[in-house]
């Protein structure tokens, strides 16, 4: 739909009475809402009213209605003119109304994109104004001065504009940084994409690969689905409400063209009071679900509601009672009345082939593996050991609590918590036995994937295993996350870049997807953005383990040094405090300190050869930091992961003693 094309799509201009006419009409596709709200808030800062879906559109209304009202009453259409709206049949009808009311029409071009026979007629006597000619700033300004100028042909002149918009020396008050920053952006975004896909086609070959996430756009097929809350009277069954809200996601993901926002993102508010329209819009999506559970034995009350972040109208809504046995079902129907209401098209199969679940006890105790899990810590993972153990007991065939075995066993093992030698081992067979039990499972692939990288170092493995997940999940957040580290350890920077910034549209407050975003910019040379990548990161999750870490490498490679050990003693890591207080240090010519702290990694009971070996390499010692990453390889270390994603280790290139290293991780040389 144009002139804002979907229900849900945002708009962050001021906001007048929703019913109001105003003279100025805003057609737009959905895809270049950033374009059209820039226009607004320059014509509006300027006292030209204008109207703009959904923005204007009156709650309860038909928008067919309001939109044919509002074009009656304009005096001139102002048209964001680009592939996406010549694809519009909504941005057709538009233009065909306003022609017909001999409605003056201004014509914003952003891209070279021909016209179709329609448009060219419709078009053929309108004002046109080239963004790509003029450059953004200018190009706003003569929209202003055209539109200004029709409206009141004989006088009208903005005070803060002048009277020529040819003539710099005119030129009172340009347009607002953020409003010429959302044209720009918006501009080259398809350029940039362009570009980006050409890469990922070269260097990473995949079915389908992600697109680059195209940041302030809302789609009005985008959901949040939020932690259902805890209803039960001993409120004991916060990890059921949690299991409920996360199989509802896993289910909605599947459904081609709904933006699905990831776990780990809707959970970031979990128990916080936030109101709904921010929560949305940090999220970046049109419609936010909430639900409640209240279990008492194996009765289940689940109720679940559907809101329009927009303007807070709740869309759909309904209560279920039914038995344990049933959840899957229900979940079934919760996300089928869901897909309805957003008047999406799933095929006949999508919703309700699963059967009642084979032992109830099972899935409980699955669930409370995956909250135990979630802690992080060696008593949680230890717990969630348990869980996943048990339930595969209660039902051998629970293809997904193998997953959940196998994950935590991955975890204990990169984490130290156990030899890795077993805790690997354990994870492929777990994983193994997953496929088996259901060959379609993508998360099983991603955790074969994980286990060839982390401890096979068998990179061709890794990417047919990362492949036939994306096959069978493409939008899954995981999945390409998992895909953006891939080709970082194969030197496809680009490649890497796209992968991550998908699978930040899916999960936008992923602490993890922005670490990893900021160590490919930092390979890009692009140091601003991997600062403002990590620090995205702390801001999401400031108690992260190597946040400050790697904030004060960036903070390095880019001389400025006092900030960088400020960052590194504020780690929570002791390995990695040392380290990066060794090398910040080092730089600001403290050697006796740098030492010291050198000395103490090296005399930690648990040290860590890879982030010794970090060291020497940033000092220029050469044979030292060859030794200690012998010891890494020796003992599987799985921070080697990081080595083509570290600066310090670049000195060692000329040496063909690394060259030797690399090639016995099956690394390029």
């Amino acid at each position: 739909m144009a002139g804002g094309e979907g229900v849900g799509i945002s708009s962050e201009a001021g906001s007048p009475p929703s019913c109001a006419a105003a003279p100025v009409f805003i057609s737009y596709a959905s895809q270049d809402a950033a374009v059209a709200n820039a226009v607004v808030e320059t014509l509006e800062e300027h006292g030209i009213q204008c109207w703009i879906a959904p923005r204007n559109v009156a709650p309860g209304s038909q928008y067919a209605d309001e939109i044919v009202a509002a074009i009656n009453e304009a005096k001139v259409l102002v048209l964001v003119l680009s592939e996406h709206a010549i694809a519009s049949p909504h941005v057709g009808r538009e233009i065909e109304r306003a022609a017909s009311k001999r409605r003056r029409i201004i014509v914003l071009r952003t891209d070279a994109a021909p016209l179709i026979r329609s448009f060219e007629y419709f078009l053929s006597e309108s004002q046109w104004i080239d963004v790509a000619a003029l450059g953004a700033p200018a190009a706003l300004k003569k929209l202003t001065q055209a539109v200004g100028q029709r409206l009141n042909p004989s006088s009208w002149v903005s005070p803060s504009l002048g009277a020529d918009v040819t003539d710099p020396a005119d030129w009172k008050r340009q347009p607002t940084y953020r409003t010429i920053r959302r044209l720009v952006a918006a501009a080259v975004l398809l350029v940039v994409v362009a570009v980006v896909i050409s890469v990922v086609v070269r260097y990473w070959p995949s079915n389908g690969g992600p697109q680059v996430p195209v940041g302030a756009i809302i789609s009005d097929k985008s959901i949040a689905v939020l932690p259902f809350v805890d209803m039960s009277e001993k409120k004991d069954q916060e990890y059921f409400a949690d299991g409920m809200a996360e199989e509802i996601i896993d289910l909605l993901v599947k459904i081609p063209g709904l933006k699905v926002i990831s776990r780990t993102s809707s959970f970031q508010f979990k128990g916080k009071t936030e109101d709904l329209r921010a929560i949305a819009t940090q999220l970046g999506v049109a419609y936010v679900l909430e639900g409640s559970v209240r279990r008492s034995g194996d009765h289940l009350r689940v109720t679940a509601q559907l809101i329009n972040a927009q303007d807070g109208t709740h869309l759909w809504s309904q209560a279920y009672d039914q038995d344990l046995n049933d959840v899957l079902k229900m979940q079934d129907e919760i996300a089928a009345s869901l897909v309805r209401a957003l008047q999406i098209e799933v095929g006949a199969g999508e919703f309700g082939g699963r059967p009642a679940l084979r032992n109830a006890e099972a899935y409980t105790f699955y669930l409370q593996g995956q909250h135990a899990d979630d802690r992080g810590d060696r008593q949680g993972l230890e717990q969630a050991l348990n869980d996943f153990a048990r339930a595969l007991e209660l039902d051998p065939t629970f293809a997904a609590a193998e997953v959940g075995l196998g994950s935590t066993y991955s975890i204990l093992g990169t984490l130290g918590f156990m030899q890795p030698a077993i805790a690997f081992e354990k994870a492929r067979q777990a994983a193994e036995r997953a496929l088996k039990l259901d060959p379609k499972l993508a998360v099983a692939h991603v955790l074969l994937s994980d286990i060839h990288r982390l401890y096979d170092w068998d990179w061709p493995a890794a990417g047919q295993e990362i492949q036939q997940a994306r096959a069978l999940a493409p939008n899954d957040s995981e999945v390409l996350l998992a895909s953006a580290v891939l080709p970082g350890n194969l030197v496809s920077w680009d490649a890497a870049l796209n992968f991550v910034n998908a699978a930040l549209t899916q999960d936008p407050l992923n602490a993890d997807g922005y670490n990893t975003l900021s160590q490919i910019q930092v390979r890009r040379s692009r140091l601003a953005e991997a600062e403002d990548a990590q620090r995205r990161a702390l801001a999401i999750s400031p108690t992260g383990i190597g946040g400050h870490y790697f904030l004060g490498l960036v903070l390095l490679a880019r001389g400025e040094r006092e900030a960088a050990l400020a960052e590194m003693l504020k780690e929570r890591d002791d390995e990695m405090r040392l380290g990066g207080s060794a090398m910040a240090y080092f730089t600001l010519g403290r050697k006796g300190d740098s030492d010291s702290a050198l000395a103490k990694m090296i005399r930690s009971r648990n040290n860590r050869p890879f982030f010794i070996s970090s060291v020497y390499a940033f000092r220029g010692q050469i044979d030292d930091a060859l030794q200690w990453l012998d010891t890494a390889y020796m003992q599987r270390e799985t921070a080697l992961l990081l080595l083509k994603t570290q600066l310090m280790f670049d000195k060692l290139e000329g040496d063909p003693r690394y060259k030797a290293f690399l090639r016995k991780m099956n690394l390029s040389d």
